[in-house]
């Protein structure tokens, strides 16, 4: 005999359930020309428990450069979204925001962590990949630009952040040297114009190598961890030249 007091609450249960992948589904990446190259993101706000954010970015090739796949720029289009509904709360559109030549954009992040600038403010990031082509002159970046919604607009607050870089010279076998810099932000108790400091904890590795084939020798030396503040001047965080990729 079935007894409906248990069938019930189950259904209950298998209702909410799919009610929830339904929210979880409304986070969909925007629509993109699929001819050109191109990035399309979206991704739940895990600090608002409503929003989600988008991501689009496509090729604009040069003047005259008939392949898509050649050299140009990329725009930047961002969006906080209502996430059971997907409406635009806040938007911001940048165009030619990345160049991509010689040195290649090879992906584009949203990073929800944790960047309270404000009781009030909470930042979220996009981290933009490049890589070189030289196999004996590495060159890798990853920047991080940091943007606050402000109304129906959102506002880059910090831009071209170099969290990461790697380059050197070397034979391609042994000989030469590289350098790899990480960089990771921490939230200060200090303020600058009304929003936290920000702390870089920047660490290098060096690696040299002498010899060639079997008499190869290397080593790495890992810098000890600088500390360094960033203040904000009311319009953005000011970053050291060194701090901000090319």
């Amino acid at each position: 005999m079935i007894r409906p007091s248990f069938l019930i609450p189950a259904l209950g249960c298998i209702g909410a359930l799919l009610g929830s992948v339904a929210v979880a589904a409304q986070c969909l990446p925007p629509p993109r020309n699929a001819q050109v190259p191109g990035f399309s993101l979206c991704k739940d706000w895990p600090a608002f428990a409503d929003q989600s954010i988008s991501l689009l970015s496509e090729l604009t090739a040069e003047p005259g450069v008939v392949d898509a796949t050649e050299d140009g720029t990329y725009d930047l289009q961002l969006a906080v979204l209502d996430r059971k509904g997907g409406q635009v709360l806040a938007s911001y559109r940048q165009p030619a925001a990345f160049v991509s030549d010689a040195i290649r954009l090879d992906s584009l992040k949203l990073d929800t962590g944790r960047f309270q600038l404000a009781p009030q403010v909470r930042a979220f990031g996009v981290r933009a990949a490049f890589s070189g082509s030289s196999r004996v002159n590495p060159f890798d970046q990853v920047w991080l630009n940091l943007y606050v919604r402000e109304g129906n607009t959102l506002r880059p607050v910090m831009e071209k952040f170099l969290a990461y870089s790697y380059s050197g010279e070397w034979d391609g076998q042994c000989t030469g040297q590289r350098v790899e810099t990480t960089r990771t932000l921490d939230i200060a108790r200090t303020r600058s114009q009304g929003y936290a400091d920000l702390i870089v904890r920047s660490v290098s590795v060096t690696t040299l190598g002498e010899g060639q084939g079997e008499q190869c020798q290397s080593r790495s030396v890992t810098t000890q961890p600088v500390l360094t503040t960033l203040h904000y001047d009311g319009q953005r965080y000011v970053l050291p030249s060194e701090f901000s990729g090319l």
